[in-house]
């Protein structure tokens, strides 16, 4: 048996973190998140929207304590890696718009494999295999509790995690395990002051006072998670995001002081740099997937990225997507798709579109198609 004491053993660990290339490292004790009551009205107000996997029992009572996930947990590691890019695309006002994170490759499978390393390395440090549990967003963790409790930053009034030298470009990472560590020291402080500059820029209101989000109403979330229609009153405010939404962190101002990473992993992609709308609009049932090998994009599927490309294209009143639009909606399988480039040709509301539109109203037998074929011959438009 190692004769590593707890403080040497985790500075150990912190090296091999860094080296590993995660950005910060912290460590907390296994109790149950401090704010835990907070979760449990967000999702008695239903703000979780369609992720029924949040409320669902098992989880929300997983979630109040780690020892019901790792029965022998003895430390935390909270592990964040920072993601932007060095080149951002260079995206002109309107484009359509991927969040920085999802730019390269997904981040669940290229921090799963550091982590297996770190408990390779934990376990060569106290010779014997150690019990542990790894999650990045991915199991029932309140993650950026356990983040700030570990002293990696302040939970910002955006949800977010925000670091004072690293900013909210930050990815988290969690190893349950059944080594004593040496604790540090939580982050008490609250830094964005009177600021509220997320708040007002936010296009559909849905930071909450208590720093939650209503995901009902979040970009993120509708562009992602949802998997309908977007609701009518909120398609105008989801602007050119084609995929998730970085306008919360876009203006904190801590993001002033933060560096672009050099992981490979993490810089955009050829398919996206920059995202082109042309190229969503034409993402065939066969074979779309294949230039998304191994990207986040593939969590919203085919009718989710052409439901939002079309919405993208009906804000941006885009005249070159109506051959695009038409084809969708005469010849898609998802009647989600065909329905949102039904919409996407009413705001485009040119003399082409509309008549598009009155053409393939008396053949459409899907509701949800026509009715949005209705709604949309019903829009007053202007003359262009």
């Amino acid at each position: 048996m190692t004769n590593l004491s707890i403080q040497e053993l985790t500075a150990r660990i912190k090296a091999e973190a860094k080296r590993l290339g995660f950005d910060l490292v912290g460590v907390t004790e296994p109790t149950p998140p401090p704010h835990l009551d907070v979760y449990h009205q967000w999702l008695e107000s239903g703000r979780h929207g369609g992720m029924a996997y949040l409320a669902n029992e098992r989880s929300v009572h997983i979630r109040s304590d780690p020892h019901l996930i790792l029965p022998e947990c003895q430390s935390i590691l909270v592990i964040a890696v920072n993601y932007l890019p060095r080149d951002l695309p260079q995206v002109m006002e309107g484009a359509p718009r991927v969040a920085v994170y999802a730019l390269g490759e997904d981040y669940h499978a290229v921090l799963i494999e550091h982590l297996k390393q770190m408990v390779a390395f934990i376990e060569i440090q106290v010779e014997r295999p150690v019990p542990h549990r790894m999650y990045t967003d991915t199991g029932p963790l309140l993650e950026r509790e356990f983040a700030q409790r570990s002293g990696l930053g302040w939970i910002g009034k955006n949800s977010c995690l925000i670091n004072p030298s690293h900013g909210s470009y930050l990815l988290l990472a969690e190893l349950l395990l059944g080594v004593q560590l040496e604790l540090d020291i939580p982050f008490h402080e609250d830094r964005c002051g009177t600021c509220s500059r997320c708040i007002d820029a936010c296009p559909t209101s849905c930071i909450l006072p208590n720093r939650t989000i209503d995901a009902r109403h979040c970009i993120s979330y509708l562009t992602i998670e949802h998997k309908g229609a977007i609701p009518h009153e909120l398609r105008h405010k989801i602007g050119a995001w084609l995929f998730g939404c970085d306008i919360c962190q876009q203006v904190c101002p801590w993001n002033r002081f933060a560096k672009p990473t050099k992981d490979p992993a993490f810089q955009p992609r050829s398919f996206l740099n920059p995202p082109d709308l042309e190229r969503f609009l034409n993402l065939a049932p066969d074979s779309w997937a294949e230039p998304l090998r191994s990207s986040p994009l593939l969590r919203s599927r085919r009718r989710g990225l052409l439901r939002n490309a079309a919405v993208v294209a009906g804000n941006n009143r885009d005249q070159a997507a109506i051959p695009q639009l038409t084809g969708l909606l005469l010849h898609d399988p998802e009647p989600l798709v065909r329905g949102h480039a039904a919409w996407a040709l009413g705001q485009i509301g040119d003399e082409g579109a509309l008549t598009v539109l009155r053409n393939v109203k008396e053949s459409v037998t899907e509701p949800s198609v026509l009715t949005e074929i209705e709604s949309a011959l019903d829009i007053p438009h202007e003359k262009p």
